[in-house]
């Protein structure tokens, strides 16, 4: 009588650093790996964006905290025309938020749910498509997908922290909103929040997925890229939605200073 005994190559790994490169300039053979894996594999990844988001709040907070201590204050449009009161209330407010709270806690935290919510979100509705329209590949297979298809962001974090530490500036508009008017009302700052996310990161994004779900499920080319399309839409319009609502908010006098 033999006992069988478990080698370690058997035990899957859920640490693959090795995979961060590859992945971005090898994705067909990289994501092959992925898909044959039976545990998660996600951790890295996200822990990379984590850290990239992370460093984006700090260089953004430091920037503005140096620009604080200075007395160099951004003021809105048309605020000479202000009452006295208005703009007094806007001059304490704008004192309250260069605290180190409204620097990096409350940004900090409006990046990590960022990440990790919207990983979840962007994987539960991308597998919901990819069920309807007939794929086999699990829940597991498609948070995997997911979080390694964002590693561009990580990389667009870095470069924007770069940017500013570099220049002392933030980016005011991001992506392809810097081709939009200056001044947008209703439909138009919709958009121009909606191209705020369009740029080549993104795009780099949408065909690592595309990648992804072919290789974690049984869909043609036309089926993956659609349900990959259809889900960045609705993630991308309900981000651009919320930043609509947050710029509308924050042209109200006691609530602007907070945005």
């Amino acid at each position: 009588m033999t006992n069988a005994v478990l080698s370690p190559s058997e035990t899957p790994r859920r640490l693959h650093f090795e995979w961060v490169v590859p992945v971005l300039i090898r994705p067909g053979r990289t994501f092959a790996k992925i898909a044959a894996q039976s545990a998660g594999v996600w951790l890295v990844p996200m822990l990379i964006l984590t850290l990239a988001a992370l460093a984006g709040v700090l260089s953004a907070g430091w920037v503005k905290q140096a620009a604080a201590l200075s007395g160099e204050v951004q003021l809105p449009p048309d605020f000479q025309y202000y009452p006295p009161e208005m703009q007094a209330q806007y001059m304490q407010a704008m004192q309250a938020t260069s605290s180190p709270v409204f620097l990096y806690v409350f940004p900090a935290i409006t990046a990590l749910a960022g990440v990790w919510i919207g990983w979840l979100l962007v994987t539960g509705l991308l597998h919901l498509l990819l069920t309807l329209m007939g794929g086999r590949g699990d829940t597991l297979a498609s948070l995997n997908v997911v979080a390694w298809a964002g590693l561009p962001f990580a990389i667009r974090d870095v470069v924007r922290t770069v940017y500013i530490v570099s220049t002392r500036q933030l980016i005011i508009s991001p992506g392809l909103s810097g081709f939009s008017p200056p001044a947008s009302e209703g439909l138009i700052a919709f958009l121009v929040e909606f191209l705020h996310v369009i740029d080549i990161y993104m795009i780099w994004n949408l065909i690592l997925l595309v990648i992804g779900v072919r290789a974690t499920t049984n869909l043609g080319v036309g089926k993956a890229i659609a349900s990959v399309v259809i889900t960045l839409l609705v993630v991308y319009s309900l981000q651009a939605l919320l930043g609509f609502l947050a710029s509308q908010l924050g042209g109200m006098t006691v609530i602007r200073p907070f945005f």
